[in-house]
């Protein structure tokens, strides 16, 4: 069981990189974003958001108690994790301009695709700079410190995305 959960927790392998393993991880958070997009409800989306949100927490806790580190760096479940958080601004906002859920290959087309680089790249940013409160949110407990810095990153690519583009 233990394998398991470090094979989940660590991006199935992608944070056992040894070059950028949490920007490796966060690359596997657009197919899981594209996933999350192709039923076309908005109350999934936002639903698998939180569920994964927590199943994250649980992950990374897991993780540090079976790799005996803590906030280790192979551990990107959290990465991956907070990439279509990442969106979710956007998402809503077309949400509720058009009355239904955009299309995943709406954020990779020909004119957009741009913005969905950005986002991601923010998202690297924020996590490795660590802005307030991003950096003091990490002393939390267990999977808490692992994954909340992760989250809170991702509100600040909302934020950000939702003046550029809403």
């Amino acid at each position: 069981m233990d394998r398991l959960i470090l094979l989940i927790a660590q991006g199935l392998g992608t944070g056992r990189s040894p070059v950028a393993p949490g920007t490796v991880g966060t690359l596997l958070g657009l197919p899981l974003f594209i996933l999350l997009l192709l039923p076309g409800s908005f109350a999934f989306f936002v639903g698998s958001l939180v569920a994964l949100s927590v199943a994250s927490v649980w992950f990374c806790g897991r993780a540090e108690t079976i790799l005996g580190l803590r906030d280790p760096g192979s551990v990107v479940i959290d990465e991956i994790v907070a990439v279509p958080l990442c969106f979710a601004g956007w998402v809503s906002s077309l949400y509720f301009a058009n009355g239904s859920m955009p299309e995943w290959t709406y954020f990779f087309s020909e004119t957009i695709w741009h913005w969905s680089v950005v986002i991601v790249l923010l998202f690297r940013l924020f996590d490795i700079a660590k802005p307030w409160p991003i950096g003091p949110s990490q002393a939390f407990p267990g999977g808490w410190g692992v994954t909340i810095d992760d989250l809170l990153a991702a509100l600040y690519v909302n934020l950000i995305t939702l003046f550029f583009l809403a």
